[in-house]
């Protein structure tokens, strides 16, 4: 792959789900960022801002099975990960797989699921595998979830724990759209969804590509420590009572490293670290109950040690 290949995936896969998602530039870059580069992502916000469509738009714009699996409280871990079936023709058991085993998974709703279910999906999205009845199955590369949550409703959900909440590389949030792109939305919608007209503009074999040239994207020594630095930060912070482990360090270099790419650059620089540093680190943050009662949040953790650490030229 030639150094201008990535940015053109990039380019075109930002393109493509901007075609249905309107004025989420930011937040398609850093999803763009987070599939390439080999993290999973989740959406939380609001009913009716877009993150079904969102995922539903990743999932187009690349040549790649897509499954979705609409998180209930009665779902069972055999319902995502598959079931072992008598076949009295054979007198065996035949292991049909579940929804898991695709490249783009979109758990809708995750919190929904039972803690149960939940777990099933961590060693998936860890380590690319699944143990069945003492057989270990591989998975499809890439592997890349993408789970929802609406943060509003908290009635019949099972809040996700932090082991859950740290195998996220990003959690991201959409947000309310202007006036001016919401009747934009509108006029798009008027006769059919955008959706239904989106192809694919990439394919399995580009996407693995590009993600093994990230690791040509240079990342220096002082960018490093500035990663470090940030993350160790975080577990001193007053009022922080569980800090952030260092796979927040290794998914924020990896981030830093996709957006490098996607600006046609062949070095991390610390722009790219401040970009991703809040929605890679704060999800994995546990505030004390004194701090979350006085409307404290963990963004707001990493934008003052972001204001206070110092900055590598």
């Amino acid at each position: 792959m030639t150094a201008d290949q990535p940015l053109a995936v990039f380019s075109r896969l930002a393109a493509n789900i901007e075609q249905v998602v309107r004025g989420q530039s930011a937040t398609v870059r850093k999803l763009v960022a987070a599939f390439v580069s080999g993290g999973h992502v989740l959406l939380e916000d609001f009913p009716g801002t877009g993150k079904t469509t969102l995922a539903k738009a990743l999932a187009c714009s690349v040549d790649a099975q897509f499954k979705r699996v609409q998180f209930t409280p009665d779902l069972l871990p055999s319902d995502i990960l598959g079931v072992s079936i008598f076949n009295p023709r054979t007198q065996g058991f035949e292991f049909h797989r579940g929804p898991l085993f695709t490249h783009i998974l979109l758990a809708d709703e995750i919190n929904r699921a039972s803690p149960r279910t939940q777990a099933a999906l961590l060693e998936a999205m860890a380590e690319h595998q699944v143990s069945i009845d003492g057989e270990r199955y591989r998975l499809n590369e890439p592997f890349f979830v993408i789970a929802t949550q609406n943060p509003v409703e908290l009635h019949g959900t099972y809040p996700l724990p932090e082991a859950q909440m740290d195998r996220f590389a990003l959690r991201l949030s959409l947000g309310y759209v202007t006036a001016e792109e919401e009747v934009a939305i509108l006029t798009a919608q008027n006769d059919t969804h955008p959706l239904d007209r989106l192809g694919a503009c990439t394919s399995v074999s580009e996407v693995l590509a590009a993600r093994g040239s990230l690791a040509s994207i240079r990342v220096s020594d002082e960018i490093k420590r500035y990663v470090v630095a940030l993350v160790t930060a975080t577990r001193k912070a007053a009022d922080v009572r569980l800090g952030a482990s260092p796979r927040a360090s290794l998914a924020v270099m990896k981030l830093a490293q996709a957006l490098a790419a996607a600006d046609g650059l062949e070095f991390v620089t610390p722009d790219h670290v401040q970009e991703i540093a809040a929605d890679a680190i704060a999800h994995r943050l546990v505030l004390d109950t004194q701090r979350r009662f006085a409307g404290g949040s963990a963004r707001d953790v990493v934008a003052q040690i972001l204001r206070s650490m110092p900055v590598p030229h």
